[in-house]
């Protein structure tokens, strides 16, 4: 890993207390910063952010959306814990990308609706108590984000009993576990540096 790495965005699609993918994404934020890594872990349930209506989008985009926009921009490397909900992401998880890549009318900077989407270097994880792991909401995901101009990593990992895969402190308890997670960090970092230059 390069001495000096992008900025990494973290965050999960979910904002249940317990859950499994914001344990993991805490997880691999920690990993990350033990790497060196600069980290920022966005928890969804801290923006007051509404399900997404155009009528409601025309009064005014809420101030949130703006501030989920320059987070989003400001990082060229992120981590998306997805969950997994009748097979695919989860509603949370839609509504902050409608959200976050819908045009703001005017705005200089955010009237080009993909602007904090294009060109970031996406890394996917996923959790569940099932085999599967998630792995079924990351293949509707992966679709959506490169329809948003991302890149996605080819390395992915979705972590399957995950009711038994973390230990009290929220670490991940199989080393292998950790391995592929760490795995997907450094090639997240490894492509933003090269992708994005400036940004390292």
């Amino acid at each position: 890993m390069p001495h000096t790495t992008p900025p990494l965005l973290v965050f999960a699609g979910s904002t249940r207390q317990q859950s499994f993918n914001r344990k993991l994404a805490h997880a691999t934020a920690a990993m990350a910063r033990e790497a060196g890594a600069q980290v920022t872990v966005l928890e969804l349930g801290e923006l007051d952010i509404p399900l997404y209506n155009a009528d409601l989008e025309a009064q005014g985009t809420p101030a949130d959306v703006v501030r989920l926009k320059e987070i989003l921009f400001r990082h060229p490397a992120w981590i998306i814990c997805s969950p997994e909900y009748n097979g695919s992401y989860t509603a949370l998880l839609k509504n902050t990308i409608d959200w976050a890549s819908s045009p703001v009318k005017g705005h200089a900077d955010w009237q080009d609706g993909t602007r904090s989407f294009r060109g970031k270097v996406v890394g996917m994880l996923s959790a569940s108590p099932g085999a599967l792991g998630g792995l079924r909401s990351q293949s509707h995901l992966g679709p959506l984000l490169t329809n948003l101009e991302c890149w996605l990593a080819p390395k992915a990992f979705a972590l399957g009993g995950a009711g038994t895969a973390f230990d009290d402190s929220g670490a991940l308890v199989q080393p292998a576990h950790r391995d592929r997670v760490r795995a997907v960090v450094d090639q997240v970092l490894w492509a933003a540096a090269r992708l994005q230059p400036d940004a390292a």
